[in-house]
């Protein structure tokens, strides 16, 4: 496979606090690519240097062939790459479908949203925007106003949404957080589909269960570095990883003859 996404070499600061430190992140096409690490590890200022919501001090971020290091979001969407949020980023005050169609009007003008709904709103687009809310099952909540949402059909609203741009890759930040196990596992097989049908996927969680049990490959950041690459049966056995995020079986062990 190709490589799809890169970001090579990314080092960021903030003051005086190295929240990257030369990581190199690479997801080939059609995978579904893990990214994990203890906070503070510098997962989601990745997400935001890749997606144009923060400024790289040096690296570099590609998609496919094209240098996209430093692109605005919104240059960096319309590209084709969509991007959900650890705290769901939706209109509260709109509608799930009205949600839906600024994604498509955003996508099509490669800007902020800036028409009326009621012309913005054509009939492909409200009907592209049902079939995708079917397939994330929120379908009978269409003419709710998100802020009447539970969290877990946030996430799947947000997820919706950024499907209506029809993307390449995905970065999805801690989906299963604060999630239910049923909506946990609607948003496992509405993944897996879209992978199928050859969507991308990068994946920041700390459920290490949804982790390993949906990922092709997981990169472990640790200090703002990337120590480890590799499929989840390599990552479970890494001592680094065993010893820093997951525990070992000798503390296992002991838990339970205490």
């Amino acid at each position: 496979m190709s490589v799809l996404l890169s970001a090579r070499g990314i080092a960021k600061a903030f003051g005086g606090v190295q929240a990257l430190n030369g990581a190199t992140v690479e997801v080939e096409q059609g995978a579904i690519a893990g990214l994990i690490g203890p906070n503070g590890s510098g997962k989601t200022t990745m997400f935001n240097l890749i997606t144009g919501f923060g400024r790289v001090d040096s690296g570099e971020v590609r998609l496919g062939e094209r240098n996209i290091t430093n692109l605005p979001p919104d240059k960096v969407f319309s590209l084709g790459i969509g991007r959900t949020f650890q705290l769901t980023r939706v209109f509260a005050r709109l509608t799930v479908m009205e949600n839906m169609i600024v994604a498509a009007h955003r996508h099509e003008r490669g800007e902020g949203f800036r028409m009326p709904l009621a012309r913005a709103g054509g009939a492909a687009t409200r009907r592209r925007a049902m079939e995708l809310l079917e397939f994330t099952g929120i379908a009978k909540l269409a003419d709710n106003r998100a802020e009447t949402l539970s969290y877990g059909q946030r996430k799947l609203l947000e997820l919706s949404y950024v499907l209506m741009a029809g993307p390449e890759i995905v970065l999805l930040d801690e989906p299963a957080g604060g999630v239910n196990p049923t909506l946990i596992g609607t948003i496992t097989d509405r993944i897996r589909e879209l992978n199928k049908q050859g969507t991308t996927f990068l994946i920041i969680e700390h459920n290490m269960d949804f982790v390993m049990g949906l990922c092709d490959v997981v990169t472990v950041l640790d200090y703002g570095t990337a120590v480890v690459t590799g499929p989840p049966e390599v990552i479970r056995s890494d001592r680094r990883v065993l010893d820093a995020y997951l525990g070992t079986a000798e503390g296992d062990d002991d838990d339970a003859a205490a």
